[in-house]
């Protein structure tokens, strides 16, 4: 996200009330505004359309599909974000832009592979066993289809800095899906879950389309190097593990608790949990300002002094290097402890307003018990993932790995625990994931600090790495020297 930071300094740097305001809002516009724009765009469709004179079959129907479109092209799309990310960032450093365009292809190609394998086999069951409509399974699966385009996408337009016209082009798609689904309900009087799940489509194959032109126009060269690219997973193995356990993470607590008493099965197909995973919506809503936050934090200061110690290591003096490496590691923990307190007060203030309204909006009973501990169990995951952040800064991969698994692990392991305890401590299992995530984060990066000289010049090779036979190890022998004559009197002739 490098590149806002030119954006957000010219906010910022006037040093005040309004401008930093509008420092706020333009963060929030790059960063979490598409998922509010489709949430919106699903409530106002249920506002509108007459959702509630639905049958609770129909409109548990709809819930499930579209939940499980979003999880689902989110899971599939991780484990090849993070490597081609890496791969992009690496061919703009050597300016070679022509090689964008393969690895798009490539990696558009491996992306849909993995999630038809995952969803056509649970589409076929949907219609067999659970006897949905064919008209409804199809439309659902080209709605999860379009989605995992457009997750993929966004990841080429944040290498070009185009984070305005992702938020424009999920805007635009959500108006139209919202236009089309009215029409089909008002003026073709069609079933309004399917209108309605048909106009996502709509809105998500519009948002995928438009991104798509968008890179082709920014990376009009093609190279052909397809190759490369398929290299880098096996390279960059770790950046797939990172990002797929941490994804996999955020929902494994909401899958243990789909086999529990709170679960509902519908059309002997989807599983969910509703009361479990409306108050994990809630708590990651409560907490999601830390991504903003964490965004305007890094963009504004570290980024700054990470520059100063990178330049200092490429050409400046030792006395140079270690006062920047302190300067550096002062800055993140004053971030990162910045970051807890801002975000602190504004998680204590929105858990107020939802503990008052919500109940009166009739969430209330079971989604209000679980709700609290797991909005402290999204307070310390957000800050979890600002050092997996750091890890990538440094290019420590190897403790991503470990921060990521232990939190995976930690949090399947709890989910099951905190799901035999009274209903106030449902959200346990996340809380206990996270915090062994990021006490893992915390001890690598405190072992970074103490081990950076040796992280960083004392790494790469003298030698090509090959396959054969290993050389000796001996480079020079005075005995064999005073043992040949001839060897003697070319060494005198050489001194």
């Amino acid at each position: 996200m490098s590149g806002i930071g030119v954006t957000l300094k010219k906010f910022f740097n006037r040093h005040n009330v309004a401008s930093n305001i509008i420092g706020m809002g333009y963060s929030a516009m790059v960063t979490v505004a598409p998922m509010f724009v489709v949430i919106g765009c699903i409530l106002l469709m249920q506002a509108v359309l007459g959702y509630e004179a639905v049958g609770y079959a129909q409109r548990n129907l709809f819930a499930c599909t579209v939940l499980y479109i979003f999880i689902f092209s989110l899971l599939t799309a991780s484990p090849f974000n993070a490597v081609l990310s890496r791969y992009m960032s690496d061919v703009i450093y050597e300016e070679r832009p022509e090689d964008i365009l393969p690895c798009y292809y490539v990696g558009l190609l491996l992306n849909i592979i993995l999630s038809t394998m995952v969803a056509i086999p649970f589409c076929i069951w949907e219609h067999v066993v659970g006897e949905v409509p064919i008209h409804f399974v199809f439309t659902g699966y080209c709605g999860y289809v379009c989605l995992v385009m457009v997750f993929y996408s966004m990841l080429y337009l944040s290498i070009a800095k185009d984070y305005k016209e992702i938020s424009f082009f999920f805007l635009l798609g959500m108006v139209v899906a919202f236009l089309f689904s009215w029409i089909f309900v008002k003026g073709l009087h069609m079933e309004i879950t399917y209108s309605m799940l048909l106009g996502l489509a709509i809105g998500f194959f519009l948002t995928a389309t438009m991104e798509m032109a968008s890179v082709i126009y920014y990376f009009k060269e093609n190279s052909g190097r397809y190759k490369p690219v398929l290299s880098y997973f096996r390279i960059y193995w770790q950046l797939i593990v990172i990002n797929f356990m941490y994804t996999a993470g955020l929902y494994v607590h909401n899958f243990v608790f789909w086999t529990t008493d709170l679960r509902i099965v519908v059309a002997k197909s989807f599983i969910s949990a509703p009361s479990y995973d409306m108050a994990t919506c809630i708590a990651m809503f409560t907490n999601i300002s830390m991504t903003v936050i964490f965004i305007s934090q890094v963009e504004m200061h570290f980024r700054d002094r990470y520059k100063a110690y990178s330049e200092s290591v490429i050409g400046g003096r030792g006395m140079d290097v270690e006062k920047n490496k302190k300067m550096m590691f002062s800055t993140l923990a004053d971030q990162v402890m910045s970051l807890v307190r801002i975000q602190f007060i504004i998680s204590v203030v929105i858990y107020l307003v939802c503990v008052v309204v919500l109940p009166r909006m009739g969430f209330a009973g079971t989604v209000m018990e679980i709700y609290p501990c797991l909005a402290a169990g999204y307070f310390i995951l957000f800050i979890m993932y600002s050092l997996i952040i750091f890890h990538y800064y440094f290019n420590d991969l190897t403790g991503g790995v470990l921060t990521a698994t232990a939190f995976f692990a930690a949090t399947i392991l709890g989910a099951i625990f905190s799901s035999h305890l009274a209903m106030n401590w449902y959200g346990l299992g996340l809380v206990i994931g996270t915090i062994v995530g990021w006490t893992s984060a915390f001890m690598r990066l405190r072992w970074t600090e103490r081990n950076m000289d040796a992280h960083i010049f004392c790494r790469g090779d003298l030698y090509p790495r090959r396959k054969g036979v290993r050389p000796s190890d001996t480079v020079y022998s005075a005995y064999d020297v005073l043992r040949s004559p001839k060897k003697l009197a070319t060494a005198d002739v050489e001194d």
